[in-house]
């Protein structure tokens, strides 16, 4: 089976993600998207996320009604910080008859030589990148690897997790943001104030 890992800390979810997943999911003829779920990204802070399970929650939440979408709790037993290679290798190991394939921004384009083992990452998967603007583009040096590499345009929409929590902190609404369910939830439950 050919399957979407969209990794992200999902602090929270957001309609930007689900339009995100669902635009690759099409365009790259998965049979489905797997939102990996990452407790603690190495190249962030992980005083500002939520609880792992509070995320996981939110993120079944905007998810449920979606059969071709799927959360995974897989870093959850992996070390912490979680790397993308790790991670990979340990699924393909337990999955040997599913195909991956990643899906990142953009934006992490620029950063992307600061993961573990960035050109392993780079030669031995297929990625897929989502355009955050018109000015994302491989490093001419990825050329030999271009095969495995696609950048595809998908509708974005200024939206972020990080508004949405500047948002609840501000009192401010998040409908439209975040699916109806999610937005319920983090009301009724006080995150991010």
């Amino acid at each position: 089976m050919r399957i979407g890992l969209y990794f992200g800390s999902f602090n929270p979810i957001h309609l930007g993600h689900l339009i995100i997943a669902n635009t690759v999911l099409e365009a790259a003829k998965l049979k489905k998207v797997w939102f990996v779920l990452s407790p603690q990204n190495p190249l962030k802070e992980k005083k500002s996320l939520l609880p792992e399970y509070d995320r996981l929650h939110l993120l079944h939440l905007a998810i449920e009604d979606n059969a071709q979408f799927q959360p995974s709790t897989i870093e959850f037993d992996l070390p912490q910080p979680s790397y993308t290679i790790d991670t990979l290798a340990y699924l393909k190991e337990k999955y040997p008859s599913h195909e991956f394939v990643l899906i990142m921004g953009g934006d992490q384009i620029a950063s992307l030589h600061k993961w573990k083992n960035f050109q392993k990452l780079l030669a031995d998967n297929e990625i897929i990148i989502y355009k955050r603007n018109d000015e994302d583009q491989l490093p001419k040096e990825w050329n030999s690897l271009a095969k495995h590499i696609t950048l595809l345009d998908v509708p974005l929409f200024p939206i972020s997790s990080t508004l949405i929590r500047q948002k609840v902190k501000a009192k401010e609404s998040i409908h439209y943001l975040v699916p109806e369910k999610v937005e319920q939830y983090i009301l009724s439950s006080g995150y991010y104030k």
